[in-house]
């Protein structure tokens, strides 16, 4: 893994996984969507609306494991001053963004039928929203700071400040009193779903985290090569600078 941390090597590795992974992903999200659609039963209480889960808790999942690998990577880029630090928080900011949007959407279209209203502000849905409004300031913070050493630390900076959010969003329904039920998968006592929506809820989240990870590589790969174009560009300028000079 050290090896990866030179920047053709890592453009080598990805381009030699990327279709392996890209073949993963497709079936396991073809598997999990048939399991969910047509193999899972109907809630006796929720009936289909239930099937928004497949889609809504693998999305927070991602949601909140998107923003812990920006944090990851900021003190790579603090810490460690990694090549590929600044490049992997930077790529995964728009991609968990959108994971913790479709968590929020799903989130609200669920709440409808089960309390009442599209939207409350109890500790579940307002840290989340915080950690969207955190993806969003991170992003402008990339793109409002035009030398990428120093939008790296500011975004680093930032994004460790605003990791403080993941646990609040994890354990806000054990701390407080929400609408949201206390963890039904991974706990001490068990899992308490039916195997058959646990399967099919295990499948979409491995599917979505492949989905998750083929994205980020994907985008990693871009933003080097769009760095390396720059940056000859940036040279050929200065060179013919010093020609006319």
């Amino acid at each position: 893994m050290i090896s990866l941390a030179n920047p053709t090597r890592f453009l080598a590795f990805v381009g030699r996984i990327l279709p392996w992974l890209a073949a993963a992903t497709l079936i396991l999200l073809g598997l999990g969507l048939y399991l969910a659609l047509f193999v899972a039963p109907p809630d006796y209480q929720q009936g289909e609306t239930v099937k928004i889960m497949f889609i809504h808790v693998p999305a927070a999942w991602l949601a909140m494991f998107g923003y812990m690998l920006i944090a990851v990577s900021a003190l790579g880029t603090l810490i460690w001053r990694h090549p590929l630090a600044d490049v992997s928080a930077k790529t995964a900011a728009p991609i968990g963004a959108t994971f913790t949007f479709i968590a929020l959407l799903t989130g609200s279209l669920w709440g409808k039928p089960m309390w009442g209203t599209y939207w409350v502000w109890d500790a579940r849905l307002t840290s989340v929203l915080v950690l969207f409004l955190l993806y969003l300031g991170l992003i402008a913070l990339w793109n409002a700071i035009e030398e990428p050493g120093r939008a790296g630390r500011a975004a680093a900076i930032l994004a460790l400040v605003g990791a403080v959010n993941i646990p609040i969003i994890h354990y806000s329904v054990v701390w407080w009193n929400t609408l949201h039920q206390p963890a039904s998968v991974f706990r001490l006592g068990g899992p308490t779903i039916a195997p058959a929506l646990l399967v099919p809820l295990l499948v979409m989240a491995v599917a979505f985290t492949l989905l998750f990870v083929l994205l980020h590589l994907i985008a990693m790969r871009a933003e080097i090569l769009r760095r390396r174009v720059e940056a000859l560009q940036r040279t050929r300028i200065e060179e013919m600078a010093l020609a006319g000079a």
